[in-house]
């Protein structure tokens, strides 16, 4: 019989999972959001209003956390923040308006095993063959469903330098999200994801009012601020506290299957927008994400968590 002090932490991994889970939801919807609104406002402007209304939405928070870092901490967080939000954001979705959604979401599938590696490689973690075969398999899954996929010829193709910008993006935010893990190793994830957002939003700022100017307000329709608002208070500020505070209580490595959720979810919806359907690779695409999920996350956790559990 476990003890009773075994029922908390076995919770507090399914609440880490599920914490993991809903932000890949959220960031699934990324992309579809962020269609709406680049149809109205360039790329810095779309993603300044991103994080305006994430601002707004981690306030409270703010209100409550203070940061508790030294010195070198902060130098840390600052880093984290140039990289992870004005660095990756900026470059990934101007990388968007080069290629198609299809390829886009394809780049990101890539992210689960460049994390489960990262992590691996330079946090600490271990990650065994079946680990490794889930991540493997669940980024399959996301080729199948992507490349499954009817598309649409109307509009731009893909492009190769589009591609790799957006590739470039995710191996900058493997940068972020080891980083933050890091710092959350002495402070909370609230502490860290809401004085990461905020100083990432500054920077964000600064360089779009410089290169493009003051964002436009007059004409822009209901939709895009909708949009606008639900991208930045459910795609960023609810999506990056809930990641924080996952990967705070799991290991990365096995975290990282939880982002195949976004391409899963972001292609489906750019799916539905471009009028096209899903083919059965589509179907056995989801089949292999799921199989992988359950695998990671029902496994025995004794394997792989040193450095990640305090």
């Amino acid at each position: 019989m476990p003890s009773t002090l075994e029922h908390p932490r076995t919770a507090t991994y399914w609440l880490g999972y599920g914490a993991c889970a809903l932000a890949g939801c959220f960031w699934g919807t990324g992309f579809y959001f962020g269609k709406i609104v680049l149809a109205e406002m360039g790329v810095g402007h779309m993603v300044l209003y991103r994080f305006f209304f994430a601002c707004i939405g981690l306030l409270p928070f703010a209100l409550r956390h203070r940061p508790h870092l030294n010195a070198r901490e902060w130098r840390l967080l600052l880093i984290a923040s140039f990289f992870g939000i004005p660095v990756q954001y900026l470059v990934q979705f101007y990388g968007l308006s080069l290629t198609t959604v299809s390829h886009a979401s394809l780049m990101v599938g890539s992210m689960p095993v460049l994390l489960g590696a990262a992590a691996t490689l330079f946090a600490g973690e271990r990650l065994d063959r079946v680990g490794w075969a889930a991540l493997v398999s669940s980024t399959i899954g996301v080729a199948l469903i992507v490349l499954g996929g009817q598309h649409s010829p109307a509009g731009n193709g893909p492009s190769l330098v589009g591609d790799l910008l957006v590739l470039a993006a995710l191996m900058v935010s493997l940068f972020w999200i080891l980083m933050n893990k890091r710092l959350m190793q002495r402070h909370s994830p609230a502490v860290i994801t809401v004085y990461g957002v905020y100083s990432g939003a500054i920077m964000i700022a600064v360089w779009v009012l410089l290169q493009d100017g003051p964002p436009p307000v007059r004409g822009v329709p209901l939709a895009a601020w909708l949009a606008s608002a639900a991208s930045g208070l459910f795609c960023t500020a609810g999506s990056t506290l809930l990641w924080n505070w996952g990967i705070h209580h799991v290991p990365a490595s096995r975290a990282a299957v939880f982002l195949n959720i976004e391409p899963m979810l972001g292609s489906y919806l750019g799916v539905e927008l471009l009028g096209d359907h899903l083919g059965p690779w589509a179907w056995i695409g989801g089949i292999l994400i799921l199989a992988a999920a359950i695998t990671l996350t029902t496994r025995p956790h004794g394997i792989d968590v040193s450095g990640v559990m305090e």
